[in-house]
């Protein structure tokens, strides 16, 4: 960003502004916060769930088997915990650690189901209630679905957590659309890049903060297990008041509704006492340009070739963020540092956090200086030579105890890369990539996509892991060179663009040879 943009953002950076926009993002930090806290308390819930199910562990049936001092009578104790209880045919003895494997994945991986359901109807209750109306209304979901998982021990702690994960769910997918969908209406395009970059900050801080509060001494015990899960409630209360203070979307307001003075007044407490005239002239050509054409649906999305080459940048990028392997990183990370000889590996996980976090805050410095497309590419270059050092540090850990170290530093690596711009890059990058009219439709499908491959991955990665052992990177690594060459051919550069702009590329029907030189064709005089 040179001189004259700098001061142009910092011109436009208000109060108001900086409240929306911290306000808007409270919904992926709840999204963070949600896709974190389960997996530190996973023992001392399925302890739970065993007791109420009235199920024997596999360790507990061990200790039975071996007649051992201390060994627990074969019964099945009642609901409640109580120590009477019926015996336990050998057949049920061996059931049960599958029936209780089956709640817990299902308790797990629910919550990207709900998402997936919710996020196809993004666009509608967007542009049915507005963007802020929205974001209250969804708002009530993660409330409810946060008090269900706090007051799991009054009841059926697996059903009362199953539902609660659900509906926190329904509430992450609509949020996961409606809050990018705001943020870049909001936001001045110098600063939309930057701002953009806050949806994953607000995740990676959401999965920080329960990693920290997730640890035994603190909420990970099993007397506060239900207030940590519960805790995101908080968020979405402070996230429903101040709601109530932000400005609806300037661009909502003109385009969709034609409140010509209500959109100034949106844009005046926006950006303060900067002439909203040329924001107005801008939004006035978006708006005869969507009136142009008819209603976009998600059919016309795949079906019309004027979208057809957005639609799937917009998915792959998607695709890409989930497929990348960083999910396979925070499941190896605690396993790779017991056997490097971390005393507390847990700490450790909680390191390789705060690394995700600290580069996340400066990606959102280095997106509108360097650009979406080349941070892009920069990431996914490293994510692949990161995989492959992980790999090799794996396979060759138990003949060299240095690789240990190797495969440390690979994983550090991954995550800085991953946050430099596959991390934050497709949350706002989709909402870029379209104009007013389709915009909402987009938002809807590459969020069901995102939610999808979120899924696949939960699903199946244990199993895959399982099958290849440490040369599970090398799957990543191959998926990220198939992403890394089709971003360098497709994904165009979105900085210092307006919507209009980007859009008129992917009007164009020779877009992958010439994407770039397109780019500069249209800047014209404009400073990036």
């Amino acid at each position: 960003m040179d001189k004259k943009s700098k001061m142009q953002a910092e011109k436009h950076l208000t109060g108001t502004l900086v409240l929306s926009v911290f306000t808007a993002v409270l919904g992926f930090f709840q999204y963070g916060y949600s896709l974190g806290v389960i997996n530190a308390p996973q023992k001392v819930i399925e302890a739970h769930y065993a007791r109420v199910l009235g199920i024997v562990p596999l360790d507990r049936q061990a200790t039975n088997a071996s007649g051992e001092d201390g060994a627990i009578p074969s019964t099945i104790p009642k609901a409640g915990g109580s120590a009477e209880g019926t015996l336990a045919p050998p057949e049920d003895l061996a059931a049960s650690p599958h029936v209780l494997t089956m709640y817990w994945s299902l308790s797990v991986s629910v919550f990207a189901i709900g998402g997936m359901v919710s996020s196809f109807t993004v666009g509608w209750i967007g542009d049915r209630l507005g963007r802020v109306k929205a974001m209250l209304v969804v708002n009530v979901l993660s409330i409810v679905g946060n008090l269900l998982m706090g007051l799991a021990k009054f009841g059926p702690s697996h059903i009362l957590i199953i539902a609660g994960r659900a509906i926190t769910g329904l509430y992450c997918g609509l949020s996961s659309g409606l809050v990018p969908m705001y943020v870049s209406e909001v936001s001045p395009t110098a600063l939309r890049g930057a701002l953009g970059t806050l949806h994953q900050l607000a995740i990676v801080t959401g999965i920080l903060i329960s990693q920290v509060l997730g640890l035994d001494f603190l909420l990970g015990n099993d007397e506060m297990w239900p207030l940590l899960l519960g805790l995101s409630g908080v968020a979405a209360l402070l996230q429903f008041f101040l709601l109530l203070l932000c400005p609806e979307s300037p661009r909502y307001l003109y385009i969709k509704l034609g409140k010509v003075e209500e959109a100034k007044k949106s844009l005046k407490r926006l950006r303060g006492n900067c002439d909203p005239m040329k924001e107005i002239a801008e939004m006035e050509k978006e708006k005869q340009e969507a009136a142009s054409e008819k209603k976009v649906s998600i059919g016309q999305l795949f079906t019309s070739s004027k979208y057809r080459q957005a639609v799937i940048v917009a998915l792959m990028v998607q695709i890409s963020q989930q497929f990348s392997g960083i999910n396979a990183i925070f499941y190896y990370s605690t396993n790779i540092f017991e056997r490097a000889g971390v005393d507390q590996p847990v700490y450790a996980t909680i390191g390789v956090g705060v690394v995700n976090t600290v580069f996340t805050v400066i990606s959102v410095f280095l997106v509108e200086k360097a650009g979406r497309r080349s941070l892009f590419l920069a990431g996914l270059m490293g994510m692949l030579m990161s995989a492959v050092a992980m790999t090799v540090g794996l396979a060759l850990l138990s003949q060299f105890a240095w690789m240990s170290y190797v495969s440390m530093i690979a994983i550090f690596l991954f995550v800085i890369f991953f946050e430099v711009g596959p991390g934050p890059i497709p949350w706002f990058i989709v909402a870029e990539l379209f104009s007013q009219g389709p915009r909402p439709a987009a938002i809807a499908i590459a969020g069901f996509c995102n939610w999808a491959c979120n899924f696949i991955v939960g699903m199946c990665f244990q199993y895959i892991a399982d099958l290849c052992g440490p040369y599970v990177f090398v799957i990543f690594a191959v998926l990220l060179l198939v992403f890394l060459l089709f971003a360098f051919l497709k994904v165009p550069e979105t900085k210092g663009k307006s919507f209009e702009e980007i859009a008129a590329v992917f009007r164009r029907k020779k877009l992958p040879a010439k994407s770039m030189t397109e780019l500069e064709e249209l800047r014209g005089g404009e400073v990036a």
